[in-house]
């Protein structure tokens, strides 16, 4: 609340502390692993690959509040793709490799769900070493949450400028630059979250949210560059919205298929090809309405395509308590649209046609 760029500089402070701890994990956990530790290699198979990333997908829900910070980016266009790119790209690496240094160090069998590096170490002979991990815990746990509330807030500030939460959330302090409410908004209702929550369930409802909203963006994306409102005909958005369907069912079905039978194969000679059906279908027969300006995802439709059928997979391999708590939550807050914020926008909607209406009348050249 104080500053962004106070916040950016804690964030780097915090950042270095975790790095230097992640280094000493990975680097430590090999050098004093062995080997055999690694056999059976994938003891659950690719179910339990699945099954275990869609549960931790939230791990990835960070990089996309880079893009929430367009309005405070000195150069936006260059810069938010470089830092998306890039600290997924290392973000990535570090993880498999911390990873491989914990199952390098025990078993699969034998690691502590609870404290799994801390126990790792203790077990390998560096007892010591759990305090260091404990450490650069508290401060990664410290980078996330800070850049979450950072980036969060941002998210309640568009949304209160639309209406669809009081207005005044919306408000940024004129001294520092900050949405003083928004961030208090989403802290405070983090905390009690938190508070009264269990992480399972917290984990698997955030993982399938993010998913969902992910898949979203991808279909979202086709539609910015295939249609234009008043300019794309009227069968071409017909097309579009029928090779759309075709790709987000055919991956709803290669997800149910693959959680009914596990092993089996012949689903997916029906369901794959629809799928790439689907994709070729945009590609050949419709045109790109828009081209990004700056920098836009390359390999459009297919990269885009390949995100739905993804994110719908992993959704697939989480269990149905998640679907549940989804669909109670995604039906809370549709009640909360239909009757509230779907006026709320529509009238925010005309106020500001009838002010530009007023201030072209003003602005117009007299008799």
């Amino acid at each position: 609340m104080i500053s962004t760029k106070k916040s950016s500089y804690l964030n780097w402070i915090a950042s270095a502390v975790n790095v230097a701890a992640i280094l000493f994990i990975i680097i430590g956990g090999i050098s004093h692993g062995k080997t055999s530790n690694l056999t059976p290699f994938l003891p659950y198979g690719a179910k339990g690959i699945f099954q275990s990333a869609a549960v931790v997908y939230f791990g990835y829900t960070g990089f996309d509040q880079i893009a929430t910070l367009g309005e405070e980016t000195k150069n936006p266009p260059r810069d938010i793709p470089i830092g998306l790119i890039g600290s997924m790209s290392l973000i990535t690496v570090i993880y498999c490799s911390m990873a491989f240094s914990l199952t390098m160090m025990q078993k699969y069998m034998y690691i502590d769900p609870n404290a799994a590096f801390s126990v790792a170490f203790q077990s390998v002979g560096m007892k010591w070493a759990k305090y260091v991990v404990a450490f650069g815990a508290l401060k990664g746990m410290t980078t996330v949450l800070l850049v979450g509330a950072l980036a969060q807030a941002r998210y309640a500030t568009h949304i209160a400028r639309a209406h669809l939460i009081p207005p005044w959330f919306a408000l940024v302090h004129p001294k520092t630059g900050t949405p003083i409410y928004a961030t208090l908004l989403i802290t405070i209702s983090s905390c009690l979250i938190a508070f009264f929550s269990g992480l399972d369930v917290l984990s698997t409802l955030l993982s399938i949210s993010t998913l969902f909203i992910f898949m979203m963006m991808a279909v979202a994306l086709l539609v910015r560059r295939y249609y234009v409102k008043g300019k794309t005909e009227r069968w071409d958005l017909s097309k579009l919205v029928l090779f759309i369907l075709l790709i987000v069912g055919s991956s709803m079905g290669t997800s149910a298929y693959w959680g009914l039978r596990p092993n089996g194969w012949i689903g997916y000679t029906i369901t794959v090809p629809l799928w790439f059906l689907g994709t070729l279908g945009i590609s050949v027969f419709l045109t790109k309405e828009k081209k990004p300006k700056f920098w836009g995802v390359p390999f459009v439709p297919w990269l885009p395509s390949l995100s739905i059928a993804t994110n719908i997979f992993l959704m697939g391999s989480l269990g149905s308590a998640a679907f549940y708590r989804f669909g109670i939550c995604t039906g809370v807050m549709l009640i909360y649209y239909v009757f509230l914020g779907l006026h709320a926008t529509y009238d925010m909607a005309h106020q500001q046609e009838k002010l530009q209406a007023i201030t072209n009348e003003e602005n117009a050249p007299g008799p």
